[in-house]
């Protein structure tokens, strides 16, 4: 294939807007802080969302009897820490209202094994004093222009009963009216949205543009989750699932601008606030190489659809359905415990080594170059997600790449990086993860699946995490160069070409090295 000069426009990076997290109390601990940093400096997302602002574990709804009369205490001690922690990391808050604090709960149904309460308030006015009292905290110690670049999602997946009791739409409509007016009182420039509904009730966006037009209600984005697995089959501490395509995911982003046009809502930002293959956190393939070329198109096309699509969850730091009970469990995390990489996690870490001019992109590749004319290639292995195959065990790729040139999109060969009016060579970086490099999951099934491995046994998974990397040159010529690739099953491989200025002193040979004059 021939990979053209000219940009064909920017490569959207809505991938990396927001990332999940298990219940923000998590970020007290060192581990989810040590894995964050990790992230940050590999990746660098700009938010995380999680449950659990307002839950009972941050303390912040403080009901209390004094002089024969009831009081109401709002503590931020746990909230300002988890902040604080996220903003020194370079990391800003999605906020997430909810759960529902169980003094404030008007029934006593929860979901998780954290138990997060999920009935409506026995009083939606001290909802709205627990609201308002959140945010202004928040703006006065943070500032109003930071806490206005915070989106604010009111709930998580009112459409399903387990996460609002009965699944009840209008008592969702009344807490989300309240919830809204309640934001904008605070601050008119704070971003308000909804309804972070699950996959299969997008007729709930529909009856929410209804509600919010009719009620004159503040929405400032449009939110809902998208996943792709079937019912759980479940196994002692885990679920098989079958899978959609992965392009299923896509559909499922499309689907907020294509129900609303015509709407109140039709012109506002859209977030997938989570997203994922399986919906569950103990799904095996979550840890797979599989997983990551199953997902690399979604991280190629998403941004075409959406705002943001936020992958759940960064950590296996989660506890939703208990305490984990292995290294490698089927966890959401793009990381395990202790800070141990997984496949999907360098995905991740590929795609923020891209550049911003998308000059191609098809069913197994994404091709970009960097503002000083490097061109990075990402390229995938395609995937069964049927489970009838494994896939085919090698996949051919080439690609004629235009180099050389100054990134400015005026003809092919330009610069002098190498190029040398067309000729000359290019160094190549390759890094590459498939279902035997660069996956610490393999070596930790070959270790014997250790529940709890040991120091050494960590250090084995943390060095079987590194991606396998190659280097060499290509010849240019005319401008381009030729890149032959064969990719093994379930891999995805980063690509980089630099322009080689090559400044070997002329006295240097190779065949010298020993003091032997060449023959």
């Amino acid at each position: 294939m021939r990979v053209p000069a000219a940009p064909a426009g920017r490569l959207s990076d809505a991938w990396r807007t927001c990332v999940g997290t298990g219940r923000i109390e998590l970020a007290l601990r060192r581990d989810y802080q040590d894995s964050l940093a990790l992230l940050q400096r590999d990746i660098g997302f700009r938010h995380i969302r999680g449950h659990g602002l307002l839950s009972d574990g941050m303390g912040v709804y403080r009901p209390y009897d004094h002089a024969g009369a009831r009081h109401v205490h709002h503590s931020f001690t746990y909230v300002d820490q988890v902040i604080d922690a996220y903003l020194a990391l370079g990391i800003r808050p999605f906020l997430e209202l909810g759960f529902m604090p169980q003094e404030l709960a008007s029934g006593d149904q929860t979901v998780f094994w954290w138990r997060g309460h999920v009935t409506p308030p026995r009083s939606h006015r001290e909802w709205a004093d627990l609201v308002r009292a959140t945010l202004r905290h928040l703006v006065d110690r943070y500032g109003v222009d930071e806490v206005r670049s915070w989106p604010i999602e009111v709930w998580n997946e009112p459409n399903l009963a387990d996460f609002w009791q009965g699944a009840d739409e209008q008592a969702y409509h009344r807490l989300y009216e309240v919830t809204a007016h309640t934001v904008k009182e605070v601050d008119t420039g704070l971003q308000v949205g909804g309804p972070a509904i699950s996959p299969g009730a997008d007729d709930w966006l529909d009856r929410f543009a209804e509600f919010t037009a009719h009620r004159e209600v503040p929405v400032d984005f449009v939110s809902k989750h998208a996943y792709t697995s079937g019912p759980a089959r479940h196994v002692p501490f885990g679920v098989h699932q079958t899978l959609a395509p992965a392009t299923d995911l896509l559909d499922q982003f499309a689907t907020p601008r294509d129900r609303l046009k015509g709407t109140r809502l039709a012109e506002l930002p859209v977030h997938i606030t989570e997203f994922n293959s399986s919906y569950r956190p103990d799904n095996p393939v979550h840890d797979t190489a599989f997983h990551a070329a199953y997902l690399a198109p979604v991280l190629a096309r998403g941004g075409d659809l959406v705002d943001s699509f936020s992958y759940w969850t960064f950590s296996d730091m989660f506890e939703e359905a208990g305490v984990p009970t292995a290294l490698f469990h089927g966890g959401f995390g793009l990381l395990t415990h202790r800070q141990v990489r997984k496949p999907v996690y360098h995905l991740y870490a590929f795609m923020a080594r891209m550049g911003p001019d998308l000059l191609t992109r098809g069913d197994d590749h994404l091709v970009t170059r960097h503002e000083d004319g490097r061109v990075t290639v990402l390229a995938w292995a395609p995937v069964d997600p049927t489970g009838a195959t494994q896939g085919p065990e090698g996949h051919g790729l080439r690609l004629s790449l235009p180099v050389g040139g100054n990134g400015n999109g005026n003809g092919e060969g330009e610069g002098d990086g190498g190029g040398g009016g067309g000729e000359g060579e290019v160094f190549v970086r390759r890094s590459t993860v498939d279902d035997e490099r660069g996956n610490a999951y393999t070596a930790w099934r070959h270790l014997g699946s250790p529940r709890s491995p040991g120091l050494a046994q960590l250090d084995v998974l943390h060095e079987a995490a590194e991606p396998a990397r190659s280097h060499g040159r290509l010849p240019v010529h005319d401008g381009r160069t030729e890149l032959d690739l064969t990719l093994a099953r379930h891999e995805i491989t980063l690509v980089e070409l630099t322009p080689v200025r090559d400044e070997t002193p002329p006295w240097w040979d190779e065949r010298r090295l020993l003091g032997r004059e060449p023959s």
